[in-house]
């Protein structure tokens, strides 16, 4: 009986391969795939195993470049710089590379979800948000070590990187936190708002330990302290104000929440008086742009599951009547026979995608367009697939780097009922 490898430790030169969804590039050693952050694609790199159980792959950490590719640059932060070998901040993936690299990357990672998984071939461009690839995250959440000290986490890792700033976070944000001392097994979260505000709250580990006792390594948060801040951020987008909670969902790139809005503007076509639903709606910024579509006559139906969310968009929406809340799950409130025919569905499911019975109940409601808001290829791919089987076809797609330096990336589709 063949025993299973182990190369965890073990450093190995490689041929780096094509980027693949996740952060990494693909290469391959003695028959086996490696998963190798930190490289490039054409790249020869000395990689070091950071896990390996045994299977058909493991997981490297490129610690020295033999062959650089065109792309590469020297990483704008000092932890991510490759001296510090597996110690490196896992919180950015593409660091190592130039913003036009990492955009490319990005494009070729959606078409290869696309075509993998839902068999579409459609021309993919990721396109830039202004204000460039650093300075643009308004909202991060960073993790206290033993000692009291504010960082972020090693990749799949609960250890804790200490850090002074962030340069992909807006200025004046983290450097806020890290000079001073917290309590150790937190978590910090810090939001700096459009009118310049700055609210830092920390939550607390559950529960007290025993005087001399250390807290279990990766316990969860449950308790909140506010340190600073109203508690209420005043944001932008889509020609209105908003005021909703500090740490509620709101999109993390300073331009991102106005550019979608735009682009769902663009996409959803509803006529005066028609019908829209917006599912997943959070604070409402879709269902104010299908409100203005539809008009005083018109219906839009929000649907969202978080009571916070739902409180702020009920308060940021008092003057569109035509906006109806609906607080519950989405699968659901989309299940209810008294829902309203749509012309237009606007959904921006979370990370893992909307699912079967969502997007069988919204093909079932037979709008003339569905406009799908995504944040990870591979659910956008899946869900699309299932669109496809229901009679509907991708015509559109518009993909953003609204997560420069990460490998994260957001789409908005288009779809539309086939001839």
């Amino acid at each position: 009986m063949n025993e299973k490898p182990d190369w965890n430790g073990r450093r190995l030169r490689l041929e780096v391969g094509p980027v693949a969804h996740g952060g990494h590039c693909v290469a391959r050693h003695e028959g086996r795939v490696v998963f190798v952050r930190h490289a490039l694609p054409g790249e020869t790199v000395e990689a070091e195993v950071t896990e390996d159980r045994g299977g058909g792959f493991c997981r490297a950490d490129a610690v020295r470049v033999v062959e650089a590719a065109e792309g590469r640059v020297t990483p704008p932060c000092p932890l991510a710089d490759m001296a510090l070998g597996t110690n490196r901040c896992g919180g950015c993936d593409w660091q190592h590379a130039h913003p036009a690299t990492q955009r490319e990357l990005k494009a070729s990672v959606v078409a290869e979800q696309l075509w993998r998984l839902a068999g579409i071939e459609h021309p993919v461009e990721v396109q830039s948000l202004p204000g460039g690839a650093l300075r643009w995250r308004t909202r991060v959440r960073l993790a206290v070590d033993e000692r009291g000290r504010v960082g972020f986490r090693a990749h799949r890792s609960h250890r804790v990187v200490p850090a002074e700033d962030c340069p992909i976070t807006v200025e004046g944000a983290v450097d806020q936190v890290t000079s001073s001392s917290w309590t150790p097994g937190s978590e910090v979260e810090v939001t700096a708002d459009a009118s310049g505000e700055l609210h830092v709250s920390e939550h607390l580990p559950g529960g007290a330990p025993a005087r001399g006792k250390r807290r279990r390594s990766g316990a969860k948060p449950s308790r909140t302290r506010k340190v600073r801040g109203s508690g209420v951020a005043h944001e932008t987008a889509a020609g209105r104000e908003w005021a909703i909670a500090a740490h509620g969902f709101w999109q993390v790139h300073r331009q991102a929440a106005e550019r979608f809005a735009e682009v769902v503007d663009d996409m959803v076509e509803v006529p005066p008086g028609g019908c829209a639903w917006d599912l997943y709606g959070g604070v409402g910024l879709f269902a104010a742009v299908l409100g203005n579509r539809v008009g005083d006559s018109g219906d839009v139906v929000l649907v969202e599951s978080a009571r916070t969310s739902v409180r702020d968009a009920t308060a940021n929406l008092a003057d569109m009547p035509q906006v109806r809340l609906r607080e519950g799950r989405v699968e659901d409130v989309v299940a209810d026979p008294t829902m309203p025919a749509p012309d237009v569905v606007v959904l921006d499911p979370p990370r893992k995608g909307a699912g079967r019975n969502v997007v069988g109940a919204v093909a079932g409601s037979r709008p003339r367009r569905v406009v799908y808001v995504a944040c990870d290829p591979a659910a956008l791919a899946r869900d699309l697939e299932l669109f496809q089987r229901d009679g509907y076809r991708l015509i559109r797609l518009e993909a953003f780097d609204a997560f420069p330096m990460t490998h994260h990336v957001e789409c908005i589709a288009l779809l539309e009922v086939a001839d």
